[in-house]
């Protein structure tokens, strides 16, 4: 009779549990999104109506298979359009004919505020330090094996305190010391072109060289990484980008992790097995007191620098952030440039009108020396260049974050929360803010305005705005001209006929086919 009291209290317990269980996942799936939906509404915010625990998920991937299916008759046509936000961001073109510039959309049961209008972005960013914005959690979490919680995700006192130390990495000094590595790196790869092209191999993918390169060149100028340990690391990462973002995984729905366990499994290795790589790394320099040398001028050697008593870490970076931030700024670090370079030869390639004005400038300002960090203020054009592709193939396509109390614009509340999705390729392809040449390729236009003539400043963002900025903007700029005067002065280029424009969001911008282009040295 005991025995059977027993079970029977065993069972009313674990059906006590599972009603808790179910009453849990139903409150997280569907009641706290819906008040959250509800409490947006009340702030004065609307747009596409959700569907939990979904959210917009659905009509997003409907809207973007639809356009693939569209944009694949114009591929083989050979059809060049620079007009690219309906086809990297089909759904928020098609909900911005809806619901305006500034909207909600939900990301599971995750909201957003939809923000593609820079006037509305001034007013919120007005008075937010940068400590004070945050990252949304959803991303936070879907992304940690690949930054973990580096500078570009970290948040509040902890921000301050990672770029504290990052900061000094790169002041003028410290970059122009990088500028021979950057030299000679370059030079391989272009004298590895020259091979290919002796050996009757004219057609090339910049972008897949161009890639390798800059990896090569964080590695060494960033890390003091050897060739060897720099190419693993940048598989790994570019393994790890194509499991997390190049199939829908519906992020922001709870427990979508278990809906999609192989990506999120393999995502989780990749991780582990570069911490394990950049954990030996860091630990070789401090036995080697590496810090306490020439390599101290280093990011790594600097982040080590701040933290190392006689071989002991101490306050200020952990290992794990260390870690974290060599994996942020190892892909942010090689990536970011080496797109807006690929992006770059492409329109060059369209207009090698500017490819001679860009000649000419190099032969002005540097002359038949090797190139010098400290002339490269004086590529005015080639900064031009740079602005405008920044601004029509942008390598950040948007800025995310966090509302951490609630903000208030005119007569809306942004609830604390609410994560923000800032549409850099709508603002950037917004012919109400830059006219009628918004989708041309004119360099010209930055001659006189560093905003390009766009009639809002906050529409020009290319290395994000506020407190947040691009906290390695110097570098990639030096870099960018240094490896395009090499490039210039010793090959021209033009399109491929097999070159398919394919621009897609996969965290940046990519060309997800590819850039061939034709190669010639330049005759001497």
């Amino acid at each position: 009779m005991e025995l059977l009291w027993f079970f029977k209290d065993v069972g009313l317990a674990l059906a006590i549990l599972v009603f808790l269980g179910v009453i849990k996942i139903v409150y997280r799936l569907w009641i706290l999104p819906n008040m959250a939906y509800q409490k947006l509404t009340r702030s004065g915010l609307s747009g596409p109506s959700p569907s939990f625990p979904l959210g917009n998920i659905d009509d997003m991937v409907k809207s973007k298979t639809k356009r693939i299916q569209s944009d694949s008759s114009s591929s083989l046509l050979g059809i060049i359009s620079h007009d690219i936000h309906s086809k990297v961001f089909p759904y928020f073109a098609q909900w911005q004919e809806s619901h305006g510039k500034v909207f909600t959309y939900w990301l599971g049961t995750e909201p957003f505020l939809y923000i593609a209008d820079p006037a509305f972005l001034k007013k919120m960013s007005l008075g937010v330090l940068g400590k004070s914005w945050g990252k949304p959690s959803v991303f936070r979490n879907d992304r940690k094996p690949m930054f973990g919680n580096g500078l570009v995700m970290v948040e509040g006192d902890d921000w301050v305190r990672h770029r504290h130390v990052i900061t000094p990495a790169f002041s003028p000094a410290n970059l122009k010391a990088m500028g021979s590595l950057m030299i000679e790196t370059t030079n391989e790869m272009l004298d590895r072109w020259t091979s290919l092209i002796h050996s009757g191999h004219q057609e090339i993918d910049v972008e897949r060289e161009i890639i390798s390169t800059a990896g090569e060149i964080i590695a060494k100028t960033s890390f003091g990484m050897s060739y060897e340990n720099g190419k693993k690391v940048l598989e790994k990462l570019r393994a790890m980008q194509q499991t997390l973002f190049n199939s829908n995984r519906y992020v922001g729905v709870p427990f979508s992790k278990f809906m999609y366990p192989k990506q999120y499994l393999e995502a989780k290795r990749l991780g582990n097995e570069i911490d394990v790589l950049l954990l030996s790394i860091i630990n070789d320099r401090i036995k080697s007191k590496d810090t306490e040398s020439g390599a101290q001028k280093n990011l790594l050697g600097l982040m080590l620098a701040d933290n190392c008593v006689d071989g002991r870490l101490v306050n200020s970076l952990t290992t794990r952030e260390l870690v974290d931030e060599c994996k942020t700024f190892f892909f942010g670090g090689h990536e970011t440039t080496a797109l807006t370079l690929s992006w770059t030869l492409l329109l060059l390639a369209m207009h090698p009108e500017w490819q001679n004005q860009l000649r000419e400038e190099i032969r002005q300002v540097v002359g038949d020396e090797v190139v010098d960090a400290t002339k490269l203020a004086g590529l005015k054009k080639m900064g031009w260049v740079m602005s405008e592709v920044l601004r029509l193939y942008p390598s950040a396509p948007n800025v995310q974050r966090q509302a951490k109390d609630d903000i208030r614009v005119d007569e809306v509340t942004i609830p604390k929360g609410t994560n923000m999705w800032i549409d850099v390729v709508a603002m950037n392809h917004d012919p109400g803010l830059w006219g009628d040449t918004v989708h041309d390729f004119r360099p010209e236009r930055f001659e006189a305005d560093m905003h390009g003539g766009c009639n809002q400043k906050m529409g020009y963002v290319p290395f994000g705005f506020g407190g947040r900025m691009c906290v390695g903007r110097n570098l990639a700029t030096m870099e960018y001209k240094i490896v395009l005067a090499l490039i210039l002065t010793r090959f021209s280029f033009s399109l491929s006929p097999s070159y398919c424009h394919s621009p897609a969001i996969m965290l940046s911008l990519r060309p997800t086919q590819g850039m061939q282009l034709i190669v010639k040295p330049l005759e001497k």
